[in-house]
Formats: structure tokens, C-alpha cells, sequence
């Protein structure tokens, strides 16, 4: 799932300048359909964080030392590297955009993009899930103590999340609502669901010819219906608003995006438990690697990014223009790739830059 959900933040990033400067090409459908297609990348990671956590920690005793160390263990490898790719990033747009400010002002200012997650655009997702790591231990012990609750952890997450979509719509205005956990709580109380009662429920979950009964098999088919439908919408929209100027209500996009991704998280991991059970033992060790590797790539894949935007196509070919934007996803994807697994693999306390990857453990599964 880290693999998918990295390729799809990849593919957004690859086609955001298409999207607004080839609005005349025959091809902008293609652009527009991957550029929103593919926004499912950040809330399935958010997601996929909060599963993971509560797999994990849901049944384990809750202790000081597991609260400390869960505490220690995400300072180190979250917060680290995002500092660090903080410092990189508003160094190189500090060169780039020509400031001219003084020390004081420069650490002022760094300082207040460091602690809302905009040093640079794509590092929100960070401070997003900085946010959830502080909940967590509080979420964790309040579903532990009141387990009731866990049941009903879909319905609240999505009444907290449009709630505060609501509320800041009509009686307050967030700076950057986008970079608030709030915006994403149903992911993150899907992922408490899931992760807690995945022992329990995997059978509705992995579509497969041992797990399907009548009523499981309504339920896959309902789910990618809704799921493709909520999808398809959610990019026609963005067609009709880029090519023609079309206004819809700011509420329609946010449901039409939470319905795509939400209901896409399930199909994700669907699709994930189909590759793994399908594919190649070969492929799928480096699908695995990929995955492991997520945190790293998704923290330096706007660098080389920002590389290749500096040398664009000049040439008039309509067809060598596409095969530019196509050769920047692959760019952004072989080149990060390829730094973080020799930085892992071969640099002592790689996790200062890149966190704690799990790539070697990774090899040593696949052997």
C-alpha cells in the first residue's frame, strides 16, 4: 500500500504544471484524470499510519514505557528528517525567490513555516501526522478504557472531520485547514477500526475466491461502485471547473475528494493483498522495497523535481512535450529511489535524513 500510495503522490506531482499549462492540448483529460485520480496518496498514508499503530498497539498493555517509547521513537525518525528537509527546502527557495532578509527575520520566518508544515508545499503531510502521533497515546487509552466506542470510530471520524469543515466554512476561517488533523480524522479513526478489528474482519476485507459468501461479495461489488462513481466525479469536476470554468459549491469538492479517497483506502487494500498473493516473488520484492522506502522518497522527490521543472522542453513537439511530463515522474521516482536506498543501505545514521527504514528488514523477508 506505501508503494502505491507513493506512486500516486508521484503522479500528482509529475502532472500539476500540465494540468495548467497544456489546457489547450487534446491530452488535458489525461492530465486532469491522473492528477486527480491519484489524490488518493496522503490520506491513505494517513490511514495506513493509524492501521499500522493501532495493529500494533491496540492489544499490548499500556504502560509508561510503551507511551515513552512509541514518543522517542517517532522524535527521532519523523520530526529529525522533517527538520532537516525543512532547513534543505527553504534553503534552496530562499535562493531561488531571491529574499533578501535579514538573520532575524530569515529564523523568524523559518520558524513559523517549520511549525505549520510549510517550508515547503509537500511537507504538510508531516506536520499532519506529527499532529496524529500526539493524539494517538490519547486516542489510544480512551479506546482501550471505553471499547464501546471503537465500534463506532467510522461515524465519529467522519461527524469530527465535517464538522470542522463546516465550522470553518461558515463561522471561522483556518489558515491552511488542509494542514490540520481534523481535515483527515475519518481516515484516522478508519485506520483504528480497521487496525483494531483487522483479526476479526479480514475476510470482509481481502477479496478473494476462499474469503467470498454471497454477502461479502455484495459488499466488494457495492464498495468499488461507490468507490469508482465518488472517483470518476470527483475528477469530472475539476475538468469542467480547469477547461471551462465551471463553479461548483466548495463542499461538493471536499465530499466528492473524501468519498474517492476514503472509500479508496478498502480498494487499496484490496488491490495490495492482490499483488502480494499474484505477483512475482521478484516483483513484488521490489514493490516491498518501494514501500519501505516511501518516507524517503516522498521527503526528496520535490528536489529532483525542481531539477528537471529548471530544464524544460523547448521544442514545439506536441508529442516530445508529453514524453517530458512522462520522463518527470519517472525522474523524480528512479533518482529518489536510487539516493535513499544506497543513503539506507550503505550511510551510518541514515535515519537523521531519511527516518527509519525498514528496506534491510524488507531484504532479509524476501531471502
Amino acid at each position: 500500500m506505501r508503494a502505491l500510495c507513493i506512486i500516486a503522490v508521484l503522479c500528482v506531482h509529475s502532472t500539476s504544471f500540465a494540468t495548467e499549462r497544456l489546457r489547450d492540448s487534446n491530452y488535458f483529460f489525461l492530465y486532469n484524470f491522473v492528477n486527480i485520480f491519484m489524490k488518493y496518496g496522503t490520506p491513505t498514508f494517513i490511514f495506513l499510519s493509524s492501521f499500522v499503530l493501532f495493529y500494533n498497539y491496540f492489544e499490548r498493555p499500556y504502560t509508561k514505557n510503551l507511551i515513552t517509547a512509541f514518543y522517542s521513537k517517532r522524535l527521532k525518525y519523523i520530526l529529525v528528517p522533517y527538520f532537516m528537509f525543512s532547513v534543505l527546502y527553504y534553503s534552496i527557495m530562499y535562493v531561488l525567490n531571491k529574499r533578501d532578509l535579514g538573520v532575524i527575520e530569515t529564523l523568524q520566518h523559518f520558524g513559523s513555516q517549520l511549525i505549520i508544515g510549510k517550508a515547503y508545499t509537500h511537507l504538510y503531510f508531516v506536520f499532519i501526522n506529527a499532529q496524529f502521533y500526539l493524539f494517538f497515546p490519547l486516542a489510544l487509552w480512551f479506546l482501550k478504557k471505553y471499547p464501546a466506542v471503537l465500534k463506532w470510530c467510522i461515524p465519529l471520524g467522519l461527524a469530527i472531520q465535517y464538522g470542522f469543515v463546516f465550522m470553518n466554512k461558515f463561522y471561522w476561517q483556518v489558515k491552511y485547514p488542509g494542514s490540520w488533523m481534523f481535515s483527515y480524522m475519518s481516515y484516522f479513526l478508519l485506520g483504528a477500526f480497521l487496525g483494531s478489528y483487522f483479526p476479526k474482519i479480514k475476510q470482509w476485507l481481502i477479496a478473494s475466491r476462499e474469503n467470498a459468501t454471497p454477502g461479502r461479495v455484495v459488499f466488494w461489488v457495492l464498495l468499488w461502485t461507490a468507490w469508482l462513481t465518488a472517483a470518476l466525479n470527483h475528477v469530472n469536476i475539476y475538468f469542467q471547473s480547469r477547461l471551462y470554468g465551471t463553479v461548483y459549491n466548495t463542499t461538493l469538492y471536499e465530499f466528492l475528494w473524501n468519498a474517492h479517497t476514503y472509500l479508496g483506502t478498502v480498494v487499496l487494500l484490496q488491490i495490495a493483498f492482490f499483488i502480494y498473493r499474484h505477483f512475482s516473488p521478484t516483483l513484488i520484492k521490489w514493490i516491498s522495497q518501494l514501500g519501505a522506502l516511501s518516507f524517503g522518497i516522498y521527503l526528496l522527490h520535490p528536489l529532483f523535481n525542481l531539477i528537471y521543472r529548471a530544464n524544460p522542453v523547448t521544442s514545439g513537439n506536441s508529442m516530445l512535450v508529453h514524453l517530458w511530463y512522462l520522463g518527470g515522474f519517472f525522474f523524480a521516482l528512479v533518482c529518489s529511489w536510487i539516493v535513499v536506498g544506497l543513503v539506507v543501505k550503505y550511510v551510518p545514521f541514515s535515519w537523521i535524513i531519511f527516518g527509519n527504514s525498514p528496506a534491510k528488514k524488507v531484504k532479509k523477508a524476501a531471502a
